[in-house]
């Protein structure tokens, strides 16, 4: 006598993406919250300002910041597209929620390290972002079965998530160490080796990566951003602008070779 194949419950389809859809909104409005967006410090008054657009030699210019705006609707439809039946039954999908669901619970944290002032847990929580994106971006390597959908709410989300966390990461370090003392975290020449050292980490990650889009648009935007924050303010510096814009497009051009050869 054949026994039946086990199937999964009908139930237990979607439990995870309800669970995702809830952990999502949760952490989004937790990171409002906390990020002074509906009323309290905003996140650059805060840790005595370590943070701010002019703190340091790394500080991307206020408008940089804008780009969160993107990832959070990003990140609010991925949430809701979790509920349809392509994703519920997606290899692909299951297996990033787990990971989607603790970046975005990473980010309100790090939102509230800085809140309370500790820069170092704030670079703590930041690095452990960093490297949940780097899984999730090897596991967008699978294959798609959502289409365009697919594309744009999980794949161009966390390219732009993992694109700007990569170079905020760099900002961070940079601000708790000037915070500490650090001197030379306050020269503009380490300012600029500072810049080369991230565009040549964002060229290997590009490359590794395959040629995607979205993140090199994410982190030439910071880089960019770094550059327009030093034409004023104490660190003012042509160098600087330099290095960061020519950064910037260093970092937008290292997919081409690979997609030409695909």
């Amino acid at each position: 006598m054949s026994h039946p194949t086990t199937a999964p419950a009908r139930g237990s389809t979607w439990l995870l993406p309800v669970i995702t859809l809830v952990g999502v909104a949760f952490a989004i409005a937790a990171a409002f919250f906390g990020s002074g967006a509906l009323g309290g410090t905003p996140i650059n008054e805060a840790a005595g300002g370590s943070l701010s657009a002019d703190a340091t030699p790394l500080a991307p210019a206020g408008t940089a910041f804008s780009i969160w705006s993107v990832i959070y609707l990003g990140l609010a439809g991925y949430a809701f597209w979790q509920l349809s039946g392509t994703a519920r039954r997606s290899e692909r999908e299951r297996s990033l929620r787990p990971w989607a669901l603790l970046s975005v619970l990473l980010n309100a944290a790090w939102i509230w390290t800085v809140q309370l002032g500790s820069l170092i847990a704030s670079v703590a929580v930041i690095l452990a972002l960093l490297a949940v994106l780097i899984r999730i971006m090897f596991l967008l390597g699978a294959p798609r079965t959502g289409g365009m959908v697919e594309r744009v709410l999980t794949d161009a989300t966390f390219g732009l998530y993992f694109g700007w966390v990569l170079v905020a990461t760099f900002a961070n370090t940079w601000a708790w160490l000037a915070a500490s003392d650090v001197e030379a975290m306050r020269e503009i020449p380490v300012g600029v080796a500072g810049i080369v050292v991230a565009t040549v980490v964002a060229v290997v990650a590009a490359v590794l990566d395959g040629g995607r889009l979205a993140p090199v648009l994410a982190t030439s935007w910071g880089l960019a951003w770094i550059a327009v924050g030093r034409t004023e303010g104490q660190f003012e510096s042509s160098a600087l602008v330099w290095a960061a814009g020519i950064a910037a497009v260093i970092v937008l051009l290292a997919p081409v070779p690979g997609r030409m050869r695909r």
